[in-house]
């Protein structure tokens, strides 16, 4: 079944051009100390194949949590940072590394949510470096079936362009939306939102675009991903994709 959009794209204000955090944020401590990363795990390209470390949201959590490499705070501008190089440890169901975080629950557990209700993934985002093409936030299918495909996954492209990839099954085939445009560096908004159980409602620098949801989805639970996942791949440690996240939030109702 064939994904279609509901709705035309409104008009897209002035771009911001600036690199300054959304609010204020404090270069000097971990990403946990400025984000609240109590409903998040940390996936990185490094471990053993098949295998990629993880780190949990206890871990990640305060203004002295984890940092590294791949997941630290920008000095310059307490940015939350995720950096993914094109040769890294992947899943067994991916040939691309990340430097990503999957959402979880308070109490630790993996999320894993129904598509019935209301339920928002925000950020605002600029993308410092990119190869081709970078995945920057998920909707991934949890419990409910033997699928391992995402609902749908928001693309920076190198030529700038704001893509959202909506699967039309759960057995796959993707369908690519253009929705938007921003230049490499430049800061941008979106939200990814479920509402109904039936509707995608996405918004890129305030334009918002609806889609539906194919019923095949509908067994399945759901959650959040966001961060750097790089979409290409070689033997370079050195090329790939940087994203620095101001600001980050999550909410279900």
């Amino acid at each position: 079944m064939r994904l279609r959009s509901l709705l035309v794209l409104l008009a897209v204000p002035a771009l911001v051009a600036t690199a300054a955090p959304a609010q204020a944020a404090d270069p000097t401590v971990a990403p946990g100390g400025n984000f609240d990363l109590g409903i998040w795990q940390l996936q990185e390209p490094v471990g053993s194949p098949g295998s990629p470390t993880t780190i949990s949201s206890s871990r990640l959590k305060g203004p002295n949590g984890f940092q590294d490499s791949y997941f630290y705070t920008d000095t310059r501008d307490g940015a939350m940072t995720f950096w993914a190089p094109e040769k890294g440890v992947t899943t067994p169901n991916s040939n691309y590394a990340r430097s990503e975080l999957r959402e979880m629950n308070r109490d630790g557990s993996a999320a894993n949510w129904s598509l019935s209700g209301s339920h928002k993934l925000s950020a605002t985002l600029r993308v410092v470096s990119v190869t081709s093409n970078v995945c920057v936030g998920q909707v991934h299918l949890g419990t409910g079936g033997s699928s391992t495909k995402p609902l749908l996954e928001l693309y920076y492209r190198s030529s700038g362009d704001i893509v959202l990839g909506t699967e039309n099954s759960p057995d796959g085939g993707q369908t690519p939306h253009t929705v938007g445009h921003v230049s490499i560096g430049k800061t941008w908004t979106y939200s990814i939102g479920i509402s109904g159980g039936n509707t995608i409602d996405l918004t890129v620098n305030g334009s918002t675009t609806h889609y539906s949801i194919p019923s095949s989805f509908k067994a399945y639970k759901q959650y959040f991903k966001a961060g750097s996942y790089n979409q290409s791949s070689s033997d370079s440690t050195t090329k790939g994709a940087r994203v620095a996240f101001y600001g980050l939030t999550v909410s279900h109702g």
